[in-house]
């Protein structure tokens, strides 16, 4: 009988009482591993309730005591890192090696909070005006919720609940019902690195729970990454209810590939950030937008490559995992049915591949298009999956057009050994985050995470100073000081003097 999975709150782990239980599946065998247990209203507010009230004590928390719980789970991490891997290469599929890089970029933020106490300092400006002293200060909002997406299960987290934990709030966590277990695991680190009980809370559950989140009065900020759909639901509401909110949503990321580049740097970084974790990333590259008479070249290149992938299970050193979901590989095969009926070359086609796995999983292999147009819905859809598309234009400016009216604007990439075009380039493209010969252009956790137009909803990105200011109000002070000489009654309005 599959085990079932519960919450985590108030420092403990709490069984589900809804009954509503979902499948939690291994997607490289298609075995179901345990049963969920979805939240109900009654469980929405007590995971809220042990949030609201840890946030007193822990507000009041000495910014000393607080970095040292970090830092505690920071080493914690650190030496179970390859533990927190192997639940997200079960629950997920994506190999180990990117499960593990995964855990490895969260760690970053972790890092970077632990710089809290230096974050969080204010102002000073003595004597602003005659015997007044002026200061600002950053305080926590209050209990936080964390609505994560299924593609990271320890990342994505991590871009938010380290920087709010460590600047005094609380956090209750809705992982994807997808991969529940790397939320918990992470729930079970913080406890051992000494994190009072309430301050984090790992609730599990569907849309009863995101909404309970969204619209609960004690909840005083959202952190959402998911579909733009889902994304402009979640701010709306969240907003309409009076909470601050952030909600990265989907993208279609260009690869802008000129003339002068090398080939073979360009089509190896095609394949890694094409078919890395199976096309499950929010920054993977789905369009290779090609100048000139490079294309050929370029297809081929990638397409020698493609072949030489191994597909199967994350755990036998593949290059290629599964899909997360059943549901999931029969959308992206349906999207290459649909590529080739609207007249796309289907060079490599990846519903017959032959995976490295037992079991029924859900595998498509590595596919690429040639020929696409702007039109096609291989192109203006987020696929979500293992499929690369390639679009052929004569100019640079050409290929700035096409990236610059998509409604997405999350990442973007240049291949390119003509500095002067770089430089245009990262001026005028209208993408939040761009890489120079670099294809997957994540920021370090010291700079902020966060696209433009349909990828970001919210005025606050992900981590880095942006993330600081999302979870702390601002406060100024002004403030006087008489000494025994000063004094009498003046009815004027106030001036600086």
């Amino acid at each position: 009988m599959a085990k079932t999975i519960d919450h985590w709150i108030d420092g403990a782990a709490f069984a589900g009482t809804s009954g509503n239980l979902v499948d939690v599946t291994d997607p490289a065998t298609g075995e179901v591993t345990a049963q969920l247990a979805l939240a109900s209203p009654a469980e929405v507010d007590m995971a809220v309730g042990a949030a609201t009230a840890a946030f007193g004590r822990w507000r009041d928390t000495s910014l000393t005591k607080r970095t040292q719980v970090m830092f505690a789970f920071r080493e914690l991490l650190n030496d179970r890192k390859d533990e927190l891997a192997a639940i997200i290469t079960s629950e997920h599929g994506k190999v180990l090696s990117d499960a593990l890089g995964e855990v490895s970029r969260g760690q970053e933020v972790v890092e970077f909070a632990c710089g809290m106490p230096h974050l969080l300092k204010g102002a000073f400006t003595e004597n602003a005006s005659t015997g007044i002293d002026v200061h600002s200060v950053r305080q926590p909002l209050g209990p936080v919720a964390v609505i994560s997406p299924f593609n990271f299960p320890a990342m994505v987290p991590m871009w938010f609940f380290p920087i709010a934990i460590a600047a005094g709030n609380t956090v209750v966590l809705k992982p994807s019902e997808k991969v529940p277990s790397a939320a918990l695991w992470m729930a079970e680190l913080w406890k051992e690195a000494g994190l009072p009980d309430g301050v984090f809370n790992v609730l599990n559950g569907d849309k009863v729970a995101v909404d309970g989140l969204l619209t609960h009065p004690d909840i005083a900020s959202v952190s959402f990454v998911g579909s733009t759909p889902i994304a402009r639901y979640v701010y709306e509401t969240g907003t309409t209810h009076g909470k601050r909110v952030q909600a990265l949503g989907g993208a279609k990321n260009h690869m802008l590939v000129l003339p002068d580049a090398d080939l073979d740097l360009a089509a190896d970084q095609a394949i890694n950030a094409g078919f890395g974790s199976a096309g499950e990333r929010c920054m993977a590259i789905s369009a290779v937008v090609a100048v000139g008479d490079i294309a050929d070249d370029l297809v081929t290149k990638i397409a020698e490559r493609a072949d030489k992938l191994r597909t199967g299970d994350g755990r036998r050193g593949c290059d290629m995992g599964p899909l997360v979901t059943a549901q999931s590989r029969d959308r992206v095969t349906g999207y290459i049915d649909a590529g080739e009926s609207a007249g796309a070359k289907l060079v490599v086609d990846g519903r017959s591949v032959t995976p490295d796995a037992d079991g029924s999983g859900f595998f498509v292999g590595p596919t690429l298009f040639d020929n696409v147009t702007v039109q096609m819905s291989i192109y203006t859809d987020e696929i979500f999956g293992p499929v690369l598309s390639v679009l052929r234009v004569d100019t640079y400016e050409e290929g700035v057009e096409i990236i610059n009216s998509n409604p997405y604007g999350n990442g973007t990439a240049i291949f390119t050994n003509d500095g002067g075009a770089a430089r245009r380039f990262g001026n005028e493209v209208q993408v939040g985050m761009i890489g120079i010969n670099v294809p997957v252009p994540v920021p370090m956790a010291y700079f902020s995470f966060g696209g433009w137009k349909s990828s970001l909803f919210g005025d606050a990105h992900a981590h880095g100073t942006e993330g600081v200011k999302f979870f702390t109000h601002g406060k100024v002070v002004t403030s006087r000081w008489l000494d025994p000489s000063h004094g009498g009654i003046n009815l004027g309005f106030p001036q600086n003097q």
